[in-house]
């Protein structure tokens, strides 16, 4: 077993490193400048998009707002929590500038990805509507890519288990356990009855759970992190200060902070904002794929507001508290340095941590059960998602109760396997994207003029 770790932990090195992150900013970069700076410039048009009432029957099973939730509910989890302390403890403070420019440049690459699901997606024999990487490359770059679309769907329906599944249900029981004393079997046990009760209704009762639990949830968090960073707003200039300093400079040691050089800075404040907002992986226009809309263009602009929701919004609160409260040189780590934050401004703000970390995770692992779902489906076809169903509830208790060193890997190395076929789609499909943008951006105007 320890052979298999230190090989996959070297593998992890690889495909996670210089040339992932550059590939990962490059294609970001690549697409913002092939449109212009159009999801930037278009970030208003996108909240517009989302709350505007539809005025005929489109084709899709689920509202656009609700894809945008039910793929924020697969973001919107421990990487936002934990996952931002983590870049910060390793990274230094530099780690949240470089996880901004991630986001900046993640839009666009969220925003093709979900173009390229909704004008590529199919109907199963169900009836139900299909798309995302896979099927983007089947049918955008033909019959001699098809084996990339599957590597992809192959790699998405083993991740999810990692990630997705295990990884966050372990994340809910440690913290109900270490903040309310919830025994870890008691926690898996809830977790299969409401996991199971959602997964029965398939795509339209996570889309609906979803935009109900993560709007609340979000906000939630977010006014309460914006209480800690107003009762220490007096340290907020110093610490953008700082942010900026140290993403260009290294960091020294200090208290049981171990000090940081600026590539650590860029490393793990790129990979944690990928880890958080997934743009450039391929999971999220899995979702997009699915939603009522007639004009990819449109869902595009509305799908792109997740990484901003995701990193600019939700991932600020967290790395900010962090800093401004000082506990980052505390040497603690993960979500248990987060919980510090936010108690040492709030009291019985380490219960509202826990209380967003598990429905976070909750959430997360109702968005990937879709995700794994329909990567199992573009495998084997339509028979085999009972069983599939069937599996992922079976992982739930397993994750909760567990140690997971070894699922964190080799979830975390798949991860980065989704995004190479990913990527590839989305540098060849670019002229797609921007042609598609041409044609239909006008009739988006004209929607937004008429309402």
């Amino acid at each position: 077993m320890n052979v298999i770790t230190d090989w996959l932990s070297a593998l992890n090195g690889v495909v996670w490193g210089v040339p992932m992150l550059v590939g990962i900013l490059g294609i970001g970069i690549f697409l913002q400048f092939r449109l212009s700076f159009l999801p930037i410039r278009r970030l208003v048009t996108g909240f517009r998009l989302l709350f505007a009432k539809k005025g005929k029957q489109e084709a899709g099973q689920i509202s656009p707002f609700n894809a945008l939730m039910t793929a924020l509910s697969a973001t919107i989890g421990t990487g936002n929590i934990a996952g931002v302390a983590t870049a910060v403890v390793l990274g230094g403070p530099g780690a949240l500038f470089w996880m901004w420019m991630t986001a900046l440049v993640g839009m666009a690459t969220k925003y093709a990805e979900a173009v390229l699901a909704v004008h590529y997606r199919e109907v199963d024999e169900k009836g139900n509507y299909v798309g995302g990487p896979m099927f983007y490359i089947k049918h955008g770059l033909g019959k001699n890519w098809v084996w990339l679309g599957t590597l992809f769907a192959l790699f998405g329906s083993l991740a999810g288990f990692g990630i997705g599944n295990t990884v966050q249900a372990n994340s809910v029981a440690d913290a109900l356990n270490s903040s309310f004393g919830i025994p870890t079997l008691a926690t898996a046990g809830i977790l299969v009855v409401l996991v199971g009760a959602v997964l029965i209704g398939g795509v339209t009762r996570i889309a609906d759970v979803a935009g109900k639990l993560v709007p609340f949830m979000t906000v939630a968090y977010f006014i309460v992190g914006i209480i800690v960073l107003a009762l220490n707003i007096t340290a907020l200039p110093a610490a953008f200060v700082l942010i900026i300093k140290s993403a260009f400079t290294p960091v020294a040691a200090e208290g049981g902070f171990a000090g940081a050089a600026v590539w650590a800075a860029i490393r793990y404040g790129v990979a944690r904002g990928v880890f958080s907002n997934e743009a450039g992986l391929g999971s999220a226009p899995i979702a997009h794929a699915a939603a009522k809309t007639n004009n990819p263009i449109r869902q595009g602009l509305i799908a792109m507001l997740g990484t901003f929701i995701d990193t600019i919004i939700v991932c600020s609160i967290t790395g900010l508290a962090i800093i401004v409260t000082g506990v980052w040189t505390s040497g603690a780590t993960g979500a248990t340095l987060t919980s510090t934050a936010f108690a040492s401004t709030i009291p019985g703000g380490n219960y509202v941590v826990a209380i967003a970390l598990a429905i976070f995770a909750f959430t997360t692992i109702l968005g990937w059960s879709f995700y794994g779902e329909k990567c199992v489906q573009y495998l084997f076809g339509h028979k085999s998602i009972i069983p599939f169903r069937v599996l992922w509830i079976i992982a739930i208790p397993i994750g909760a109760t567990q140690s997971l060193e070894f699922v964190w890997l080799l979830a975390d190395t798949l991860n980065a396997m989704m995004a190479i076929p990913n990527l590839i789609a989305l540098f060849l499909l670019s002229p797609v994207v921007y042609r598609l943008t041409k044609e239909n951006m006008k009739q988006v105007e004209l929607e937004l003029a008429a309402k």
